[in-house]
């Protein structure tokens, strides 16, 4: 074990394989070594496994409903949480409720980056009118509050999940544009680049072997922080019932059906707000903690 950690520390990597393997140990040490960090990584491996293994963690059905266990306070025998208006268990349906809140961060998460990275790298490469008419319709986006143009193309579209995760990715690759421009606009005349053009590289090239790769830390660190932003407007078009539609569990939308027992009952509302809170929380903890670990000027600390 001596052996393989001073490999992986070793100043003068042999080849690429160490360096690569090396660098992301070094990496992890550093983010092992805050605590909120960690705490971040551990909401969000646990929503992970709460998504993953729902059917054996969940202890009722979560669509199923027992009018004669109505309302139940947290703490109930078999009803950690209480129950709703239809006697359907909180605890099951916050449970399953997650794979709808991974399965929309993660549908955002593979599109409106990888758009709004293409997008900004484009721009900033080509310059001219590219850029021009590129930023152009980014500001135009950029224009409308996110929630806002969310819930005008939900009621173009029609809701359901598919929709709302379309709408949301529409509404959050702008930023991304801007901030791989900016990237690009940083290294496009740098001496490497300058050096694979004059080996005949051609733009497409450039642009996805080596400017994209060095706009990918930046973009990895926002989509992180992002996503506690993407999980609030999937819960507001939930609570507004333009998201996930009945009878599927939908944190958002628990908000919405439990608002009206808020003062008799408050924790048919309270316990699917915490869960937008708490797992917020860690995609905020765990955003921060990965901008220590891959901004580069602390690569050397």
């Amino acid at each position: 074990m001596t052996t393989f950690t001073e490999w992986l520390r070793d100043p003068s990597p042999k080849s690429r394989l160490q360096a690569r393997v090396g660098q992301s140990y070094l990496g992890w040490l550093r983010f092992r070594r805050n605590p909120l960090a960690m705490a971040g990584a551990l909401i969000v491996l646990a929503l992970v496994v709460l998504a993953a293994f729902a059917p054996l963690i969940a202890p009722h059905d979560p669509i199923a409903q027992d009018l004669s266990q109505r309302l139940l306070p947290p703490g109930t025998p078999g009803y950690l949480m209480g129950t709703d208006e239809f006697g359907r268990d909180i605890l099951s349906r916050i449970i399953y409720g997650s794979r709808v809140t991974l399965y929309i961060v993660a549908m955002v998460a593979v599109t409106a980056p990888l758009f709004g990275l293409l997008i900004g790298t484009v721009a900033g490469y080509a310059g001219g009118w590219v850029d021009q008419v590129l930023m152009r319709i980014t500001d135009i986006f950029l224009a409308f509050p996110k929630l806002i143009l969310a819930l005008a193309l939900v009621a173009v579209l029609g809701p359901g999940i598919e929709n709302a995760v379309l709408a949301i990715a529409l509404t959050s690759w702008p930023p991304y544009a801007r901030m791989s421009r900016a990237e690009t606009l940083t290294v496009r005349n740098a001496d490497y680049i300058a050096a694979v053009r004059l080996q005949g590289a051609g733009p497409v090239r450039i642009i996805w072997g080596h400017v994209m790769p060095m706009c990918m830390s930046s973009v990895v660190i926002r989509v992180t922080l992002d996503m506690a932003g993407v999980i609030l407007t999937a819960a507001g078009l939930g609570f507004l019932g333009l998201g996930v539609q009945p009878p599927l569990p939908e944190w958002g939308m628990m908000i919405s059906s439990g608002r009206k027992f808020l003062t008799d009952f408050w924790w048919v509302a309270t316990m699917p707000g915490l869960a937008i809170f708490v797992v917020s929380l860690g995609f905020n903890l765990l955003g921060d903690g990965l901008r220590d670990v891959l901004d580069p000027r602390s690569a050397g600390k």
